[in-house]
């Protein structure tokens, strides 16, 4: 793919991304197929639900305290997070458009079980914007191994 649709679709997933409620990190990912955006996707809690994305855990000192120090808090994301991958592959499952062939382009690298879909779904290739190593595992090795193609931002695979 010419760098300059690699660029185009970088940034649009990464405006994508900017749709997030999450404090932590917001991630962006299209899926793109003879050349047209197919899908989208954020990472965000399900539909209707509430856009809180992390739970805020203190220190078992401050927990009871009337003073908070924000400098102290860390940001635990919820389980019921859906990244946005899996969102972007959800809305593609609702269509009548098929991942078979596609390019997924994500603004982070994938985790464990979001590579388990991306390669069930099809996609052969995927695009990624900067390494984020969260606690779920890094699914960057499982998609090499499984014959995916990856390409960092700034690569060029022509």
């Amino acid at each position: 793919m010419k760098q300059k649709f690699q660029d185009a679709y970088f940034d649009i997933a990464e405006r994508i991304g900017q749709l997030s409620t999450a404090r932590k990190a917001q991630v962006g990912a299209i899926i793109v197929k003879d050349n047209r955006i197919i899908s989208l996707g954020y990472n965000g809690t399900p539909s209707g639900w509430d856009n809180n994305c992390e739970d805020e855990d203190w220190p078992l000192w401050m927990r009871d305290s009337d003073f908070k120090d924000p400098a102290y808090v860390r940001l635990k994301t919820k389980p019921e997070v859906l990244h946005a991958e899996t969102n972007a592959i959800a809305k593609l499952a609702k269509s009548r458009e098929s991942a078979n062939g596609a390019s997924l382009f994500c603004t982070h690298t994938p985790c464990l079980d979001c590579a388990k879909l991306i390669y069930q779904s099809g996609i052969t290739e995927v695009y990624i914007g900067q390494r984020y190593d969260a606690s779920k595992g890094n699914g960057e090795e499982l998609l090499k191994s499984l014959g995916v193609t990856l390409t960092f931002k700034g690569e060029n695979n022509e």
